[in-house]
């Protein structure tokens, strides 16, 4: 059964924008991003020395995330190596496309699309399987509902619960 790591370990490093997909796939699961969060975030958000993100979701709300080790080590490989290739010019975006502009929604979809066909992965696997996958993990790890609703940023325990139905055991 590939994984989240499979995904990630299926990018190819070994370019700035191979760097950048790896980075991209790493934070929206790392940190459950929503894919407009995940475009939206400029590199003062990243807060590398405390292993934080500050992330603003819907409605303007703001809530800080920590980054998983694995995660950190990426993001950190990406805004050293790839992302300063990949600019042309001063940009305030995380993650910026080929051409050095911020990077577009669409894009990083079709990026998981076609990174989880490339293992094998064939029914549809979007941003939001990656923030998913994250809750789900939190939860089989055995953090709280609350603390789960407030990293997702979820503005209702609700929205949270839905996770809770799904098959822990699996």
């Amino acid at each position: 059964v590939p994984t989240v790591e499979t995904l990630i370990a299926a990018t190819d490093a070994s370019t700035p924008a191979g760097l950048r997909d790896r980075a991209a796939i790493a934070l929206m699961f790392g940190a459950g991003l929503r894919v407009s969060e995940a475009v939206m975030l400029r590199t003062d958000q990243a807060e590398l020395e405390s292993g934080v993100l500050k992330v603003e979701g819907k409605r303007g709300k703001q809530r800080v995330v920590p980054l998983p080790g694995g995660t950190l080590e990426i993001l950190e490989h990406y805004l050293e190596f790839g992302r300063p290739a990949l600019l042309n010019r001063p940009s305030p975006w995380l993650l910026v496309s080929n051409r050095g502009l911020q990077a577009r929604r669409e894009t990083l979809f079709t990026l998981i699309q076609k990174t989880a066909r490339s293992i094998g992965i064939e029914r549809s696997v979007g941003p939001h399987t990656l923030r998913h996958s994250y809750a789900v993990a939190l939860l089989k790890g055995g953090a709280d509902l609350r603390a789960v609703q407030e990293l997702l940023g979820h503005e209702s325990i609700a929205t949270t619960q839905i996770y809770t139905q799904l098959d822990l055991g699996e």
